[in-house]
């Protein structure tokens, strides 16, 4: 199956969309800190951090969906 979100660019482009949207942030105030991809699961985790604050946004490459939003 192919996947839609088949580069890292891909991933960190809707997990800044995503933080974005939830959090009412301006995209250019979230920094990426840490991508990784669990290649049997097919999902990529990005870690994203703004202000004082950090989460991870888990995405499902296949479908191009972010899955959860976890604050830490």
């Amino acid at each position: 199956m192919k996947r839609r979100l088949e580069k890292e660019k891909d991933a960190i482009a809707l997990a800044v969309s995503g933080i974005a949207k939830k959090y009412n942030i301006k995209p250019e105030n979230i920094k990426t800190l840490e991508t990784k991809y669990h290649s049997d699961a097919g999902d990529w985790y990005v870690a994203m951090g703004w202000d004082d604050k950090k989460a991870i946004v888990q995405m499902d490459s296949v479908l191009a969906t972010i899955t959860e939003v976890k604050e830490i």
